[in-house]
């Protein structure tokens, strides 16, 4: 005879553990789901992101309920930026019961661009990431990264040449941390204003000649990436701390340059009135 279903089944992830070892996070790694993403003008844009989840798990707890996380999501209806994604990390930790706990998600985003010259509209793909994480001592943490395709020009090779100078592709990563919201586009656009010249996905004979010349006329290096867009982020008020990142993939080397520069805005002296150096 078969035997007798049970009426309750055990909850061993919630059962006692008793090596007392906290687990600084466990969770859910290389998860998959459509989402839609909140534009600057206020529309929608869907997209297919990867999530890593987790929690941080006490030591007298075996396990935590992985299929809670995605709960979480199955449940997520609203279209995501930073704040919703805060949100979005207060309900994923009230569903497994947990004080600190994390969310990343990473898509690629389209932003519809016009040609310098021609104005022909195409959509250009940039990579992003977004992060919220919490724990009781520092609270709540929110993280906005974008890889921003430009082109560079190299400062060097049009001071030596009698005619010409090569160029490249590069790559901008800024990895930011908000002190308020602040849109993918903002974060882009801030990376394409300090560039030799911006990318773009179609381009026509005029605008051709336009990003040529218009990179020829405003050369950097790697190191002019940076410290161009530096200057920018740090006159701006919502990033605190911040990471970025300039790779260029050369054309004459078999090998790409970067520069970084890692900046903690919340470790600045305070500056005094009247106080000069000389």
């Amino acid at each position: 005879m078969n035997a007798a279903p049970r009426s309750v089944l055990a909850d061993i992830q919630a059962s006692a553990d008793s090596r007392n070892i906290r687990i600084n996070r466990v969770g859910v790694k290389g998860l998959r789901a459509p989402l839609r993403v909140r534009q600057a003008d206020g529309g929608e844009q869907p997209t297919v992101a990867r999530l890593d989840m987790s929690v941080g798990l006490p030591g007298h707890l075996k396990g935590t309920h992985m299929s809670r996380f995605i709960e979480a999501i199955e449940a997520h209806r609203r279209p995501l930026d930073v704040a919703v994604l805060e949100v979005l990390l207060d309900d994923m930790l009230g569903r497994l019961g947990a004080d600190r706990g994390e969310i990343e998600v990473a898509f690629t985003y389209f932003i519809r661009k016009a040609a310098p010259v021609s104005r022909v509209q195409s959509g250009l793909d940039h990579e992003v990431l977004m992060r919220a994480e919490r724990d009781p001592e520092a609270g709540t943490r929110s993280t906005l990264e974008v890889c921003v395709p430009v082109t560079s020009l190299c400062p060097c090779s049009k001071e030596i040449s009698d005619y010409g100078a090569h160029n490249q592709r590069s790559h901008i990563t800024i990895r930011a941390e908000l002190r308020a919201p602040m849109s993918i586009e903002e974060l882009v656009r801030i990376a394409e204003e300090e560039a030799s010249c911006q990318v773009y996905g179609l381009l026509k004979r005029p605008d051709e000649k336009f990003v040529t010349e218009r990179a020829y006329e405003n050369p950097k290096f790697a190191e002019d990436l940076v410290r161009d867009i530096a200057v920018r982020l740090n006159a701006e008020e919502r990033i605190g701390r911040y990471r970025l990142t300039a790779e260029n993939f050369e054309s004459i080397h078999n090998h790409s340059a970067f520069a970084e520069i890692v900046h903690d805005k919340r470790r600045e002296a305070p500056r005094r009135p009247g106080n000069r150096a000389g």
